[in-house]
């Protein structure tokens, strides 16, 4: 079973910045052909996908945190990156990865999430 460890989150101000990190317990060459993904659950609400990025390297963002949020990889590390800027408190939220391969299901066991609050 694959496992992922989330990093990196803390408190905020509204504005500031964050980068979080996952790393993934899969081989290099498995994380390499795999597609990475962050999501965030608040609250109340469902666990929403923010972010991913493909073995090819192309991202992808949901609406509200483009032109804010960069996702990146580094294959030799096996980790995912999301640096978050412009942090709003509706961005408040556990923040979780996964990987997938060829659009099929996310298949790593749900980490604990790394809590990112957004508030002055």
């Amino acid at each position: 079973q694959v496992q992922v460890v989330e990093s990196g989150g803390g408190l905020v101000q509204p504005g500031g910045s964050l980068r979080l990190s996952c790393a993934a317990s899969i081989s290099e060459h498995v994380f390499s052909w795999n597609e990475m993904g962050w999501f965030r659950q608040s609250p109340g609400k469902e666990r929403e996908l923010v972010a991913t990025i493909s073995s090819g390297f192309s991202t992808n963002y949901t609406d509200s945190v483009k032109g804010r949020f960069t996702i990146s990889r580094v294959n030799a590390k096996k980790s995912v990156y999301l640096q978050m800027s412009s942090l709003k408190p509706e961005d408040t939220a556990v923040y979780y990865c996964n990987t997938r391969l060829g659009g099929g299901q996310w298949y790593a066991n749900w980490g604990q999430g790394t809590q990112v609050t957004v508030s002055s």
